[in-house]
């Protein structure tokens, strides 16, 4: 790279439960090497908790951000869980910080403005939306919650699914959806025209305010390998139409592939950055609020995902291949994004996430990155240059 580029990292969901600066100790060198750090904040966080079964909400937790970070994406599910406190407090949080922030607002109009990072005379501009649900989490001309892109969702069988994407396998649908249907059935969404036109003009004007502009989705099926629908694609295609320079996408829980579209990267699921949620885990014996509503959502997880939590990851319980994760890399010269790179990941039992170059380590997680590019039939090429992965 030449000295006169810029680097921008983007990493997936960010979420910690205390704030231990334990978990960012192998991601400081490449987060201190970027010229502009952004990251998807999977949570809200509170101000002054004072019930002992939210610490974990406290936005205390999230201190070590400030400082690794110029800006943060709001547009998760779980962003309107503590309704309109939890906005606002975060919100405040981002703003005490000087962390820039986009995709969540105290209303609609907030939430879909673009946020600017202007740093090595480059202008990034950010949008994000939550394109998954649920839709009590959307804002609203006078509620708090994200920007999306709305959707209609269908149940369709399994077999019907098979027929029509007959490339994947019957194994990677395997799920039942909570809805009594007379087969085994997948939730599948169908994106709103209306809604899409919207986020199209948000993006071309965002576009005409800054050199290089990102694009954020919260979208992907959780925790269900390979799967990239459709209406994923259609979205970030719609978004690279309109002015974006590439789209980076989080929620699932587990990486998806990398699609190439007009010379333009599409991350259909950067996994999780830094995550440590030790409540999700089935013998977390710590105490929350929602004890029972805990422990039920730990039993329906493992039913309805599929997976059991390995013990030995207290406090990462995520699918077996969620080890496995990336970040987005993009080099920026002459105000354009001139190579668009992936920094490899794996997660260890500690719950730290290890960057890993041209190593074994590093060529295990390129090789699952290459399996799920290619069963998701997406188009990217990966190559080693140096300890970063090109791709093509």
């Amino acid at each position: 790279m030449a000295k006169q580029d810029v680097t921008l990292f983007f990493g997936g969901d960010t979420s910690l439960s205390t704030p231990d600066e334990n978990f960012f100790k192998s991601v400081d060198t490449v987060l201190n090497n970027s010229d502009i750090r952004m990251t998807q904040l999977e949570n809200a966080f509170m101000d002054g908790v004072t019930d002992p079964g939210l610490m974990h909400r406290d936005n205390k937790c999230i201190a070590p951000l400030i400082g690794r970070f110029e800006l943060v994406t709001l547009s998760g599910n779980h962003f309107y869980d503590y309704k309109e406190k939890g906005v606002k407090d975060t919100l405040d949080w981002c703003h005490r910080n000087n962390i820039a922030c986009c995709g969540g607002g105290m209303n609609i109009e907030e939430a879909v403005k673009p946020a600017f990072v202007e740093k090595c005379g480059v202008k990034v501009g950010v949008l994000a939306y939550n394109v998954i649900g649920p839709k009590s989490s959307f804002a609203g001309e006078d509620k708090a919650g994200t920007a999306f892109v709305d959707f209609h969702r269908a149940y369709i069988p399994l077999d019907e699914l098979q027929e029509k994407y007959p490339r994947l396998e019957h194994d990677t649908w395997q799920m039942k959806e909570p809805v009594q249907l007379d087969k085994e059935c997948m939730g599948f969404n169908y994106l709103d025209d209306e809604s899409c036109m919207k986020m199209a003009g948000e993006v071309a004007d965002a576009k005409k305010q800054c050199d290089v502009l990102l694009v954020y989705f919260h979208k992907g099926y959780v925790h269900r390998p390979v799967t990239v629908a459709p209406f994923e694609r259609v979205v970030s295609h719609i978004a690279i139409d309109n002015g974006a320079d590439a789209v980076v996408s989080s929620h699932s829980h587990i990486m998806h592939g990398i699609e190439v579209y007009k010379g333009k990267a599409i991350y259909h699921g950067l996994n999780n950055f830094v995550m440590c949620v030790p409540m999700l885990s089935p013998n977390y014996k710590g105490k929350i609020t929602t004890d029972k509503d805990r422990d039920d959502w730990v039993k329906n997880r493992v039913k309805r995902f599929g997976f059991v939590p390995d013990p030995d990851y207290p406090t990462y319980p995520f699918h077996p291949e969620s080890i496995y994760t990336a970040a987005a890399k993009f080099v920026i010269r002459d105000k354009k994004i001139v190579s668009n790179r992936a920094i490899l990941i794996k997660v260890e039992k500690d719950g730290v996430p290890y960057v890993h170059g041209n190593t074994k380590t590093g060529n295990e997680v390129l090789d699952y990155l290459k399996k799920i590019t290619e069963g998701a039939g997406l188009n990217a090429k990966y190559e080693w240059d140096g300890d970063e992965i090109v791709i093509s």
